[in-house]
């Protein structure tokens, strides 16, 4: 299923010009990492397992792009193995800062420091018991490759009359999580993020004076490298945008204040009212209102079971049934689609719950 961003849905809202008034508001929640980590391991050792870097830097630069991007004067492509000591701290810190572990260490030598040439080596059952017993640790967590992509570009915005200088950096980390008593890693975690930097100015002179410096840019890519891999380690909190009707009846209206100053349990009975009433509309709009009540109360299966509730009667409202033999058009059932996808986050937080109370486990449950 497709999935469209809320601002999308709310614009298209917005533009059909109806009386309704859609406010927003956000909600932070955990998310369980990709991997679950027994509650025994407690310490964990981040190591730079990466050669050094001979400095093979590729750079293709044009002064005209041969891309068809409008406005483009000059790009430039540049290639780097990026600062493998940087990203380990980086790493090292902002797993520290996830409070998940007992305590995360770095070693601050390279292990591949003597190398003559790059390479990748996985490290051996040796190597990781040796590291472990030295460190005092029950994980070892290496990274093993680095590699940075950026594009710089120049554009010209006719009219602003301004020059724009982009640099826009793709990160590409590779770590390996090793156990002591294991024969290999017991995962390889491929990534990437990007990283974006802009620049305008009224010259072309003055901008490219202004944009991130090779070194700079190396550096902080290299830092933001770091904290990439780590939602794949530990448990973290996602900030997610939410919605609510705020007009239709005195209630929604009432109600929607309540929200503003944070009583949501002032809000509820309001809401509740509301969806008594005989209006559908009222009853959508109401039923998803206090779907999201539940859900910044965690109650997420009886936020789940209010969100369909919305859900069934905006299928109904915006005769979504009959518009669907027809080409699919999604201005023509906003509210439908605006509610399905909250459902949709809804269902993915519900199916996430297992595996988050067995990593948060370790705390009693505490999140």
């Amino acid at each position: 299923m497709a999935k469209y961003s809320y601002l999308f849905i709310l614009t298209l809202i917005l533009v059909l010009g109806s009386c309704q008034t859609i406010e927003q508001l956000s909600i932070d929640y955990m998310v369980p990492a990709d991997i679950s980590f027994p509650s025994t391991l407690k310490r964990v050792a981040i190591v730079n397992n990466v050669s050094p870097n001979y400095d093979n830097k590729i750079i293709i630069e044009s002064k005209k792009s041969t891309l068809p991007k409008e406005n483009e004067l000059k790009r430039a492509v540049t290639y780097d193995n990026g600062t493998p000591s940087v990203t380990t701290e980086s790493l090292a810190k902002t797993l520290s800062k996830a409070n998940y572990f007992d305590e995360v260490v770095i070693c601050d030598s390279a292990l591949r420091a003597k190398d003559i040439l790059p390479r990748e080596a996985t490290l051996s059952k040796e190597e990781v018991q040796k590291l472990a017993e030295n460190l005092d640790v029950d994980v070892i967590i290496s990274l093993e490759n680095i590699q940075l992509k950026a594009v710089r570009a120049i554009n010209f915005i006719p009219e602003l009359g301004i020059f724009q200088g982009t640099t826009d950096a793709k990160v590409y980390p590779t770590i390996k999580v090793y156990l002591p008593s294991r024969k290999g890693p017991m995962v390889t975690i491929n990534t990437n993020d990007s990283i974006y930097w802009e620049e305008t100015g009224r010259t072309e002179a003055y901008v490219l004076n202004r944009m991130i410096s090779d070194k700079e840019l190396i550096k902080e890519s290299s830092d933001f490298a770091g904290t990439i891999p780590v939602k794949y380690l530990a448990p973290y909190w996602k900030t997610a945008n939410r919605f609510i009707y705020s007009s239709g009846s005195i209630e929604m209206r009432d109600a929607a204040i309540y929200v503003r100053e944070k009583s949501w349990e002032k809000a509820l009975p309001l809401w509740e009212k509301a969806y008594q009433s005989k209006n559908e509309k009222q009853q959508m709009r109401s039923a998803l209102n206090i779907a999201l009540y539940y859900e910044m109360k965690d109650s997420i299966e009886e936020s789940e079971r209010w969100a369909l509730k919305a859900q069934k009667i905006a299928r109904k409202v915006e005769k979504v049934d009959n518009k669907l033999k027809d080409k699919l058009n999604l201005d023509r059932m906003p509210n439908y689609y605006f509610i399905s996808l909250y459902v949709g986050e809804l269902q993915e937080r519900i199916s996430n719950l297992p595996k988050l109370s067995v990593q948060m486990g370790r705390f009693n449950d505490d999140f």
